[in-house]
């Protein structure tokens, strides 16, 4: 397939099993010029310790591979650092916990073209080992992502993992992601957001998919619950940081949260009470809820850019 020169980004954090992996699913795509492809890896650790096996995948890739080192912690700082050392003019991220298969990229490629879309999205489909038992169902879903069932424009976006975007629709092409949610996440839907209000276009394919295999360390509901927590907060906060803030909108959502939080938090107490299969998706919900509510200062979660322990 002719076109730009399409930079694959994986951003990566002390998690060098899960780079091996993604990085080799970029090398094995079909369907595209695998000459018109860059790999840029940025490694967001406060030592190097990503350099060597970039090194190895660089020895195995049909095409170049850049590794960045960005030690200044923050999913942000991240991204922005591969961004600025990324030479095409469409950019697809993955990340180091995911795996696309063969056709990922050319989906992708297919449906901008098609829908003459800005940014194109595609699912996540959770995977857990064959060990994890207890909210199985739960975490496979909590680490997907789902959408429409036919592809087509969206009214909405997603994340940053598994999606394509056109460099020169972004607002910024170097350093499009705000420093502001290095620590919380969300400098994804920041981006977004403000893409829409310029008027970019969003597009869905539900045939660019990629597996997600998330670290044992996140395969259980004190994880999730937190994480589902934090992901609630995104809303009110985003319009909290708009441009002039957004206070109405910040009230509508702490309102819904507050119902959603007592409604569902109520039910989860009586299925964890009955033992129910569905009390950990119920419970997600009422989190999701209360993050709407408590979004700001002290309630913040911090689930990235924190330094290695010495």
């Amino acid at each position: 397939m002719e076109g730009p020169l399409v930079s694959l980004i994986i951003p990566t954090q002390r998690r060098l099993d899960g780079l091996l992996t993604a990085a080799r699913s970029t090398f094995r795509q079909t369907g595209v010029t695998l000459s018109g492809l860059e790999l840029v890896i940025v490694d967001n650790d406060q030592t190097d310790s990503a350099r060597a096996t970039a090194a190895i995948l660089a020895a195995e890739a049909p095409f170049p591979v850049t590794y960045v080192h960005e030690p200044e912690p923050g999913v942000a700082n991240a991204r922005n650092a591969a961004m600025a050392q990324a030479k095409g003019d469409l950019i697809a991220f993955l990340d180091d916990d995911e795996e696309g298969p063969e056709g990922w990229l050319a989906a992708l490629l297919a449906a901008m073209a098609r829908h003459e879309a800005d940014v194109v999205f595609g699912p996540v489909r959770g995977r857990a080992p064959r060990d994890v038992v207890a909210h199985r169902d739960y975490l496979e879903r909590f680490f997907s992502r789902e959408g429409p069932a036919q592809a087509g424009l969206l009214d909405h976006y997603y994340g940053c993992g598994c999606s394509l975007l056109r460099r020169a629709a972004l607002p910024d092409p170097v350093a499009p992601f705000s420093a502001i949610r290095n620590h919380i996440g969300g400098e994804d839907d920041l981006l977004f957001g403000q893409m829409q209000r310029q008027g970019a276009r969003f597009a869905w394919e539900p045939a660019a998919w990629v597996w997600e295999d998330p670290v044992p360390a996140r395969l259980s509901l004190s994880y999730t619950i937190r994480r589902a927590f934090a992901y609630g907060q995104g809303p009110s906060a985003a319009c909290a940081a708009a441009t002039p803030p957004n206070y109405l909108g910040v009230a509508g959502w702490m309102a819904q949260g507050l119902v959603q939080a007592v409604v569902f938090g109520v039910l989860a107490g009586i299925k964890r009470l009955t033992r129910a299969p569905d009390y950990a998706f119920t419970l997600d919900r009422a989190a999701r809820g209360l993050g709407k509510t408590l979004w700001w200062g002290p309630f913040k979660i911090h689930f990235y850019g924190l330094r290695a322990p010495a």
